[in-house]
């Protein structure tokens, strides 16, 4: 009989080092590669996988989330077993929790466990929902079950100087964790090479026995609240259960060829801007365009893009760029940018490496570089950002370490 197996996507996350992207949405609700959301890609990971049992759990800032899940994600009335359920904080364990929201990422599921019992799962998949990736979680299903593993997690190789942002594993010959380490200052290198740590991507997969017993010993220590990081996963180790750290490098996904490389946390603002960035290559590491892997969305109606004008030194055009439907470029120019729906870009704009939301407006011979601007934001004509930082300072502007200028949603000038 095949395994049941429940998906978890904890998708609660504030996303504060994202500001003002974040100021009236989560984390996973924010807009990405001109028409996901973010959590778009973890959805996608579960159901390319087979995976159609899913809930969602939310916390912060919940209603741009939940409006995208229940217009984009809907599968029919008749199979019991597809389904993608929003799961608000409900302070389901009142009478022993007390007035409780979800005090991290180990809570979030204790407050729930209900679910998993109803469902009767073997198997509980875990998974972040604020991440950029193609993961096939089949695969590191059948290598936990082989492994006889009460626990696997994810993992991915990457440099010591970026690794004390994540958890971080020290593993034996066979790939059975050893040690987990969540945040470390100073973490330690893999015995092959010093320079590079072992990380946790923060997607797991549980027995379902292993994870009843330990966020119940979990909880009974750690009243303020917990995550699996810094207190499940240790804690699983020094009782002795078996932790298996599963190679992310190694996971086939269908239609793509080589090791599985492309990971993205777009914890930051900058990060979230390389991110996308990488989609106007013109080879991406990450690809949008694999048939094999198809990465579903809202289906939303809009009509196709289009580029107007023709004349000398007033052109519709783009280079290296990605768009939604109802873009109009009207005698513009758009050089490798990212442009969600209903974009109007009017004649002699410039439009340089920069990310639109829907609805973004680019007046007349306005000029933006290195820019990401917010939905709703009408930009007057002549009007330049990203080329000036005193004068984007001078508007209350984001400007990110890089050098990035963030306008915030509906901003008026």
């Amino acid at each position: 009989m095949k395994p049941r197996i429940l998906g978890m996507i904890l998708a609660g996350g504030q996303g504060s080092r994202l500001a003002p992207l974040t100021q009236r949405r989560s984390k996973p609700a924010v807009p990405f590669g001109s028409k996901y959301r973010i959590i778009d890609f973890a959805i996608n990971n579960f159901m390319n996988s087979g995976m159609f049992s899913i809930y969602v759990l939310t916390q912060y800032k919940a209603q741009s989330l939940t409006e995208h899940i229940q217009r984009s994600w809907r599968f029919g009335t008749f199979l019991s077993d597809y389904f993608i359920t929003l799961v608000p904080a409900q302070m389901y364990r009142f009478e022993e929790l007390g007035n409780a929201w979800y005090r991290g990422t180990a809570d979030a599921v204790y407050q729930n466990m209900h679910l998993i019992e109803n469902y009767e799962a073997d198997y509980v998949a875990i998974f972040s929902g604020d991440h950029i990736y193609k993961m096939n979680v089949e695969h590191m299903l059948e290598k936990h079950i082989e492994s006889r593993a009460d626990i696997s997690i994810a993992a991915y190789p990457m440099p010591r100087t970026e690794a004390h942002r994540f958890g971080v594993m020290q593993v034996d010959e066979n790939w059975r964790v050893t040690e987990f380490l969540e945040k470390p200052k100073d973490p330690p290198g893999i015995p092959s090479d010093a320079d590079t740590s072992l990380t946790s991507m923060g997607n797991y997969i549980f027995s379902r026995r292993a994870l009843e017993e330990l966020l119940e010993a979990s909880i009974s220590n750690n009243q303020e609240g917990f995550d699996f990081g810094g207190d499940v996963l240790p804690r699983a180790l020094a009782d002795g259960y078996q932790v298996q750290a599963y190679d992310f490098h190694k996971n086939p996904v269908p239609g793509q060829s080589g090791p599985n490389l492309y990971w993205k946390d777009v914890g930051t603002l900058d990060a979230y801007y390389e991110a996308n960035m990488d989609l106007v290559s013109i080879n991406p590491t990450f690809d949008l365009y694999n048939p094999e892997w198809p990465l579903r969305t809202s289906s939303e109606f809009s009509p196709p893009s289009k580029f107007v004008h023709e004349s000398e030194g007033r052109k519709g055009q783009a280079f290296n760029s990605v768009m939604a439907g109802g873009v109009i470029i009207s005698g513009a120019t758009v050089r490798d940018s990212v442009l969600a729906r209903n974009v109007r870009a009017h004649s002699y704009s410039l439009i340089e490496s920069s990310v639109l939301f829907d609805s973004v407006e680019v007046g007349r011979h306005a000029h933006l570089k290195r820019v990401i601007v917010d939905k709703d934001v009408n930009i007057p004509p002549g009007t330049q950002i990203g080329l000036n930082p005193e004068e984007d300072r001078a508007r209350g502007f984001t400007i990110t370490e890089s050098g990035v200028v963030v306008v915030p949603k509906g901003y008026v000038f």
